[in-house]
This record gives structure tokens, sequence and C-alpha cells, in this order.
């Protein structure tokens, strides 16, 4: 659809529209060369329609593009984890419609504007990375690196990312074992490719990736839709390598 039906559909203006894909965050699907108009699909819309929840929980936009853009992003779990805040957010409203109704009968209950559950469970979700790693200089230095990525930057760096995973998949099915040439000559190629696109990666952070590679089943899950078991085979090849 053409960027008016776009833009009257999602309830988004289309100045919006232009910026968003000025700063990377949604790109229409084509644009005509000759005359610059823009058109998006259904792709486009599941897209908006995520962008737009995440606004309605007051999300900052450049927090968006970093939570769309990240290489362990998870649609399931974050509708459920946005579905378990506007939950909040409900009940907060439903709070504030019945001290209105209290302040009707001369009655103001203050304790109604207390509104540190929705913002600590946002806050949480936001910053869930930085919560995890943000006193490590790994991820100050990944904040500086990534800082001036784009929306299509992310996505190169990201497939170049899944790509690396994906050979660790063709070498489990090629019967290569952990230990092999092959799979030690991936995990020093995953580890350049950390290094030269995120942080410097050092055989301790390395160790810890390749446990978290299992532990945490995010990243599992993720890594496993390269071929069942390719987490814990690239988890095994990583432990031997760093030993």
């Amino acid at each position: 659809m053409h960027i008016k039906e776009f833009a009257k559909l999602t309830g988004v203006s289309i100045r919006t529209l232009h910026y968003y894909d000025e700063i990377g965050l949604l790109k229409p699907a084509y644009v005509d060369e000759q005359n610059g108009y823009r058109d998006y699909d259904e792709k486009s819309l599941e897209r908006m329609v995520e962008i737009l929840f995440y606004r309605e929980l007051d999300f900052p936009l450049k927090s968006i593009l970093r939570i769309l853009s990240s290489s362990d992003y998870d649609k399931t779990a974050a509708i459920r984890r946005q579905k378990e805040l506007l939950i909040l957010k409900k009940e907060r409203l439903d709070r504030l419609i019945s001290a209105l109704d209290e302040a009707e009968k001369g009655k103001i209950p203050m304790d109604t504007f207390n509104n540190n559950e929705y913002e600590n469970a946002r806050k949480q979700y936001a910053d869930e990375a930085k919560q995890r790693w943000g006193s490590t200089d790994a991820y100050k230095e990944s904040e500086q690196k990534t800082a001036d990525y784009s929306a299509d930057k992310w996505n190169d760096v990201n497939a170049g990312l899944n790509a690396v995973l994906a050979e660790f998949a063709d070498a489990l099915k090629s019967g290569a074992a952990p230990e092999s040439e092959t799979a030690q000559s991936l995990v020093k190629k995953l580890q350049q490719y950390i290094t030269d696109n995120f942080y410097t990666c050092t055989p301790e952070i390395l160790k810890g990736l390749g446990q978290m590679y299992t532990a945490d089943n995010r990243f599992k899950t993720n890594i496993d839709k390269n071929g069942i078991g390719t987490a814990e085979y690239i988890s095994k090849s990583i432990k031997f390598y760093c030993n």
C-alpha cells in the first residue's frame, strides 16, 4: 500500500513514517527510484504494530530500535512482556478512574498516583542487557562501537553473525566433532567477528558466551533455528577452545 494508506491504517502521520525511515526504525518495503514514493507491505505492518506497542509503553525510539535489531530478539517473548506491562498500565488507569470517583465525593487517595510498579517493570525490560552487563568493559565498548549503527547496519552485522552460527550447524551435520579443526576454526572466526563488530571478545568472555548459549533459553532457541543441537555444539566447541 502507498504511504498515505499505510499512515491512515496505522494512525501514524506521513511525517513520522518519513522520520522512522530516516533513523532506520521502519523502512518501506519499496521506494520508487523515479518519484521517491514509498510503499509498505504486510511485514511493514507487523513491524509497525511492534513499534506501536512499545510506543504505547513509553519506550524511546532509540530503545525500540535496539530491541528490534537485537540478534536474540524473541517476538513471542516480547509480546508476552508487552502484555504484562500493558496489564500493569491498565490497572493503574483503573485506579485513577476509581480515584476520580472518590474525588467527586471529596476524597483524594494520593497513593493512586504511585506508578512505581509499572515504571520499574518497564525499566527492567528496557535495561535488561544493561543490568546484566552494563558494568563490564565489554558492554561499555559495545555501546560506543554500536552507537552509530543504523538499522541496516544492525541487520548486516546480525546477518553476518547468524551466518557464522549457520556454519557451526553445517559442521555439526557433517559429523565434525567439537574438538575438530573445523569446529575450532569456527570458534576463532566467531571470536574475531564479535571483536570486530561488538566488543573485544577475550577468552574469558568467549567462555561465558559458550555457557550462555545453552543456559539462556532465548539464545539456545535462536541458535537452534539453524538446526537442533547447534547451541550445544557451539558451547562444547568453545569450551574445548578455551581449555
